[in-house]
């Protein structure tokens, strides 16, 4: 047999390998079919007649209603606990300094929205570097790649700016 067969024998062997590796990653950032996410589809609970109509909560569009699933207040009434501590109000006193803190100079209306359509933006622009699937990449990491933030690099600002950095160790 000759060296270049010997040679073909092993490159067909390796396209053929290279095309086995069917797993993708939890990041990927496509969805692959047209159908329904299955983990999103939670099923309602039975209707049933209730005791009184005027006792009726008044209909909120948008939010949640008497059949909606919620787990966490189901078992918490199952296991004899309070279903209504688990509702939220608003911002825990606990947490409103923090609020207060991070809303100093103001806050953006809409900032989810924004946010929202400036991801859209940057996926789209850099949706199709890997469309081999070739390698262990995925594309939200490409993606955002450029955006990282480099800790030791900013270490060593601070320490260069005479900022003490509690969390790190002494200097040798």
């Amino acid at each position: 047999m000759s060296w270049s067969r010997v040679l073909m024998v092993f490159l067909m062997l390796g396209l053929v390998s290279a095309c086995g590796n069917k797993d993708k990653p939890l990041t990927r950032i496509k969805k692959t079919g047209d159908g329904p996410d299955e983990f999103t589809i939670i099923p309602g609970k039975p209707l049933q007649a209730p005791e009184s109509y005027a006792a009726l909560p008044t209909p909120t569009p948008g939010g949640s209603n008497l059949t909606d699933q919620n787990p966490l207040a189901d078992s918490a009434a199952a296991l004899g606990g309070n279903a209504a501590a688990l509702a939220t109000a608003g911002i825990p006193a606990a947490d409103a300094g923090l609020v207060r803190h991070t809303g100093r100079y103001g806050v953006k209306a809409g900032i989810r929205e924004t946010l929202r359509a400036e991801d859209k933006e940057v996926r789209r622009r850099h949706g199709r570097v890997n469309i081999f699937n070739i390698g262990p990449i995925d594309d939200y990491t490409n993606a955002y790649k450029r955006q990282w933030l480099n800790g030791d690099a900013e270490f060593r600002r601070l320490r260069r700016a005479g900022i003490t950095v509690p969390s790190a160790p002494p200097e040798e």
